[in-house]
């Protein structure tokens, strides 16, 4: 009987442990980020090959077993039944995103306006010569775009932290224009591509395949040879499981190298001045509520300490050689008084309305929102702690450059804090009540006290935005050196406000600015309430008209003291120096 019963429950057994030892299958999940990783990869690549295939053979050669790659790892995506098979193919992924990353800067590596000021400054950085405050107005023109200010001029000289030129000294045998400085940047973006899939836990890997080198948008930042790439890439082990830095009031060897990464990307680009506040709030916030304030003060301490001192030891060189200059051309970003631009709230000024006399408040509205969103983080850790990389950019929203890639470099930064730094962490993280927010009615104060952070920056935006024009515009004569060409303009100027402007006047036909007209007759200034002509004339002696028709041509008129825009729609028809009428 008992030989019965075991020979019954033997199979069984047998059948139990054979499931068991089957290997467990992907999440779904797994599969469909790792499918969209690869289908990301298609965008940008058939350009890509046609390039290559009319100029350059092997890159064509190269991307197109990409496309074997691409189609192979969609059905092995989908196929495969073991994780670690599915773990693979994400390598396999993240090889074929480099591989055409790559292929791409071969074929596009001329670069941005960024990228040629950062290999001028590395020349002159190994001809040892200085490198800020020296304008080098010969880079630009020939599909190089300039940044006007509301000077009427455009900013000629290196205005970033000193880290890129350095990378790219020893670079610049890779020839002419930018390509040493682009090679930097996509470089950098490569390498911290890899560290974010190692750092990220194995089924979220490949979401940093793509949001890194799919979709396009950061390779192609990386070959215009952006110094915010090198900066992201520096960025991205401090930002993974950040919350954990300090745990136990000890740095250890992997929080001194994150303090010294971000040290890193502090002298590569600003843009980690405007996120650094924000983590060392959360760091303090987090180990406060499991050290106490002595202790979590004290790993804030050390970490900006070593942050600091990897800074200093970059910028070493320029403090002694030229202080003066390295200080301004730092800052340049911030106190440049470039013209607006970009995807933000100064469109209104810049599109929809006749322009603005308070275009100040635009700067100081994004100051103020970020310094709100700041101390919204520390009033609300626990909720908006997982926020903490998102929330520094919403004030560039408000500025006067408030163009979308202050935004997209760094969405790599969302996904490595989304994925490691969740809400879990920030429970028992510290959160400043004091007796006025306590009590009874703590919603209700703390609403309040919200909006009144937020205020001052709505505020100043609103002025920005309701702002008017202080010049009125009407052109009164046009002359032409054909049909379809214009070598002057005769401009009516009437200044409504109340002190004297000094105008600086551009044409633009579609978004973004164009070059300044230069004055021929006329007052450069234009009193208090009174009405003056100006006669102006193109930067390259013709303008030459927009061929299609229907194109709606836009005077613009930017001053410096204090920071305004006036523009007016007109139309440039008739014959040579007849008076034309234009507005809105």
């Amino acid at each position: 009987m008992h030989l019965a019963e075991t020979q019954l429950l033997a199979p069984g057994r047998r059948t139990q442990s054979a499931v068991s030892a089957l290997p467990e299958p992907p999440a779904q999940w797994h599969r469909v980020l790792t499918l969209l990783a690869d289908v990301s990869l298609f965008i940008g690549t058939r350009s890509v090959w046609t390039q290559g295939a009319s100029h350059r053979l092997p890159v064509a050669a190269v991307v197109s077993l990409c496309y074997v790659s691409i189609l192979v790892c969609a059905v092995l995506a989908l196929a495969v039944r073991r994780a670690r098979s599915l773990a693979r193919l994400d390598l396999c992924v993240l090889i074929t995103a480099v591989t055409l990353a790559v292929c791409t800067w071969v074929m596009n590596h001329g670069g941005s306006d960024e990228a040629v000021l950062t290999t001028q400054a590395a020349r002159e950085l190994v001809a040892g010569r200085p490198v800020y405050g020296q304008p080098w107005p010969w880079l630009f023109g020939h599909g190089v775009a300039l940044t006007p200010t509301v000077s009427g001029g455009y900013d000629f000289t290196y205005g970033y932290p000193p880290l890129a030129p350095l990378l790219t000294a020893p670079l610049l045998w890779l020839g002419h224009g930018g390509a040493p400085a682009t090679a930097v940047s996509t470089g950098a973006l490569l390498v911290g591509t890899v560290v974010l899939w190692r750092m990220l836990p194995t089924p979220w890997r490949s979401a940093a395949t793509m949001a890194c080198l799919g979709f396009g948008f950061l390779p192609t930042y990386g070959r215009l040879g952006y110094p915010a790439i090198t900066a992201l890439a520096l960025l991205v082990p401090v930002v993974v499981r950040w919350p954990r830095i300090g745990r136990g009031g000890r740095l250890g060897p992997g929080g001194v190298a994150r303090a010294m990464c971000l040290g890193a990307a502090c002298a590569a680009q600003q843009l980690p001045w405007f996120l650094a506040p924000f983590l060392l709030a959360g760091i303090y916030a987090v180990r406060r509520g499991e050290l106490g304030g002595r202790a979590a003060t004290a790993v804030v301490l050390r970490v900006t300490g070593v942050a600091a001192t990897v800074w200093l030891l970059i910028n070493t060189y320029f403090v002694v050689s030229e202080p003066g200059t390295w200080v301004t051309g730092i800052a340049l970003p911030l106190t440049q008084g470039a013209t607006l631009h970009g995807q933000g709230l100064g469109d209104v000024s810049l599109y929809f309305t006749d322009g603005s006399d308070r275009l100040d408040c635009y700067a100081y509205a994004s100051v103020l929102l970020a310094a709100a969103l700041l101390a919204l983080l520390v009033l609300f850790m626990r909720r908006l702690g997982p926020a903490a990389t998102v929330l520094p950019w919403c004030a560039f929203y408000l500025a006067t450059r408030s163009q979308d890639g202050y935004y997209l470099l760094m969405t790599p930064l969302w996904l490595a804090a989304a994925v490691t730094a969740p809400p879990s962490e920030f429970a028992r993280a510290w959160q400043p009540r004091p007796r006025a927010l306590r009590g009874p009615h703590r919603r209700a104060a703390l609403a309040v006290t919200s909006a009144l952070l937020v205020a001052p920056a709505l505020v100043s935006a609103a002025l920005a935005v309701t702002g008017t024009a202080p010049l009125h515009l009407r052109v009164a004569g046009v002359r032409r050196v054909s049909a379809d060409a214009v070598s002057r303009l005769t401009v009516q100027v009437t200044n409504v406000d109340g002190t004297p402007l000094t105008p600086h006047f551009m044409l633009t036909t579609n978004q973004g600015s164009s070059r300044y007209w230069s004055l021929v007759r006329g007052p450069a200034t234009v009193p208090a309430h009174r009405t003056v002509r100006m006669e102006i004339r193109p930067a390259s002696g013709t303008y030459a008209l927009p061929s299609r028709p229907g194109t709606r041509v836009r005077l613009r008129a930017f001053t410096a003291t204090p920071q305004t825009l006036s523009s007016a729609y007109v139309r440039l028809t008739g014959r040579t120096d007849s008076p034309t009428h234009g507005g809105d």
